[in-house]
């Protein structure tokens, strides 16, 4: 029963961390088209948060598949 509440919660965590990141990139390519001058400073602030969001979904992959043994 552990293993499987593990497997849910590592999948979870990846499909949280794909909608969180997908969300980012389309916020990102919106706001690049409304101010295309500011792209380098938008894609420099995506990339960051889409570095830290992939770490914590990491992070909760590792611990959920910890607990199952």
């Amino acid at each position: 029963m552990t293993g499987t509440l593990a497997a849910i919660g590592a999948g979870l965590a990846v499909i949280g961390a794909g909608y969180g990141i997908g969300k980012i990139g389309s916020s990102a390519m919106e706001s690049i088209a409304r101010q295309p001058e500011a792209s380098g400073k938008i894609q420099g602030a995506m990339i960051i948060a889409a570095a830290l969001i992939e770490g914590v979904a990491l992070f909760g992959v590792v611990v959920a598949l910890l607990q199952q043994g």
